[in-house]
C-alpha cells in the first residue's frame, strides 16, 4: 500500500525531482501510518489481500472462459433442431464460510448463459438450467474450487 501511495504521489505531481520524491516518501509514510493506526489496516492484511488478489484474477479469467464456453453450448442447444430442450431445477449444498463466496458463486452461475441462480438459502443453492447437460458438475465447478482456495487464504 505504501508503494501505491508513493506511485499516486508521483503520478499526481506530473514530474520527478529530488524534492518531489523525498517529500512523496515522507507523505506516503505518513498516510500509510494513518491508515494502519486508524483504519484497522496492517502489513499482515496487506499480504493476505495480495495473495487473495491472485486468486481473484484467476477467478476472473475462469469466469470469462466459462461464459464463452457456455455461450457456445447454449447457442448449439438453442439452434439444434434435433435436440429436445429439457429444463431442470437443481439444488445442491455448499459449505462456504463467508457470504461473499456464496454471493460470488451465485452471480457467476447467473452470468453463465443457460443457468440462473433462483435462490440461496443458508448453504443450499437452487439453480435453473436450460438443459440437463448444463446442470452437470455445477457443484464441483472451477468456481467452487477457486472460492474454496480463496477462503483458505482468508483463514
Amino acid at each position: 500500500m505504501y508503494l501505491l501511495f508513493f506511485l499516486l504521489w508521483i503520478i499526481f505531481n506530473g514530474k520527478i525531482t529530488a524534492e518531489i520524491v523525498l517529500f512523496g516518501l515522507v507523505i506516503s509514510a505518513a498516510v500509510y501510518g494513518f491508515v494502519c493506526k486508524f483504519m484497522d489496516f496492517s502489513p499482515k492484511k496487506e499480504l493476505m489481500y495480495l495473495k487473495k488478489s491472485g486468486y481473484l484474477i484467476q477467478y476472473l479469467f475462469a469466469l470469462i472462459k466459462e461464459i464463452v464456453t457456455a455461450n457456445f453450448a447454449t447457442l448449439r442447444l438453442v439452434c439444434s433442431s434435433s435436440h429436445e430442450v429439457e429444463p431442470v431445477l437443481i439444488q445442491f449444498d455448499m459449505n462456504f464460510k463467508s457470504d461473499t463466496s456464496k454471493f460470488m458463486l451465485a452471480n457467476s452461475i447467473t452470468l453463465t448463459p443457460g443457468t440462473i441462480t433462483v435462490s440461496v438459502e443458508g448453504n443450499t443453492f437452487t439453480v435453473h438450467c436450460l438443459d440437463k447437460s448444463l446442470a452437470q458438475g455445477i457443484e464441483t465447478s472451477v468456481f467452487v474450487k477457486l472460492l474454496e482456495k480463496m477462503e483458505g487464504v482468508m483463514s
